[in-house]
């Protein structure tokens, strides 16, 4: 047998995987931020550009935090860049949000806390982050029911996370906000608004990320290697068959 009959070498087979995990992650079945999407100064965001995001750390004895980031952008990528963090749970993966962390905020610790909240299973109704949204020049606020990944953020919008509990369609709750969209904007740093701790400010830091619980990320490559040595056998198995009946 030539070498031209054994198209499913060493070197070949590297390929293969190679392109299958690049047709992942290009396809978006791996997680992964907006390739654009950047983390700004407060002062970058507007009323009509830039997307702000704010996390409520008040539960934890901290500020309300205010951040700005470039767009097209998602909910996701807005809280994994410039020093912010989060992590998964292991039964929903990464894209649901079960800790929050920023780098200027104690040390970057992400909250809930292990001791807190496991975050394992789903966290129940009366204790997770909940997801809020106003677009541009929009007076109320939109309780979120997607996964931060599949939302993006419009140029002037803000986005509020607070961690507490509501019922299922959000319109009621310890996590309901009790602040406007508008009043979040113009808030100077120290205000403390309704129901809020006083407002900081949030600039980007740069820091390493840690890793993810419930990162569906191995599992993903684990099935795409899998998935590509099976049809590379299968392929190998017809030349075969083809070469002897050749011969």
């Amino acid at each position: 047998m030539t070498s031209r009959s054994r198209p499913w070498s060493g070197s070949g087979l590297a390929r293969l995987v190679v392109a299958a995990i690049t047709a992942l992650t290009l396809t978006g079945a791996l997680p992964a931020a907006v390739a654009s999407a950047r983390a700004l100064p407060v002062t970058g965001c507007s009323s009509s550009s830039s997307a702000t995001v704010v996390v409520d750390f008040g539960p934890f004895g901290g500020p309300l935090l205010r951040a700005c980031g470039s767009t097209p952008t998602t909910g996701f990528a807005l809280l994994n860049q410039g020093g912010w963090h989060t992590s998964g749970t292991a039964h929903d993966g990464p894209a649901f949000v079960c800790r929050i962390g920023y780098a200027g905020f104690h040390h970057g610790t992400q909250y809930p806390t292990p001791a807190q909240q496991a975050c394992i299973n789903t966290p129940p109704v009366n204790a997770y982050w909940t997801y809020w949204q106003a677009g541009p020049g929009q007076k109320t606020w939109h309780y979120s029911q997607q996964g931060a990944p599949t939302t993006h953020p419009q140029p002037g919008s803000i986005s509020l996370w607070i961690f507490g509990g509501t019922n299922l369609s959000g319109t009621a709750g310890s996590a309901v906000p009790a602040i406007t969209p508008a009043s979040l904007r113009r808030a100077t740093v120290g205000t403390v608004l309704t129901g809020t701790p006083a407002i900081a400010d949030a600039p980007p830091l740069a820091a390493r990320q840690p890793v993810n619980r419930g990162s569906f990320t191995p599992a993903l490559l684990a099935v795409a290697i899998a998935a590509t040595l099976a049809a590379a056998g299968v392929v190998a198995t017809r030349r075969r068959r083809q070469d002897r009946a050749v011969g």
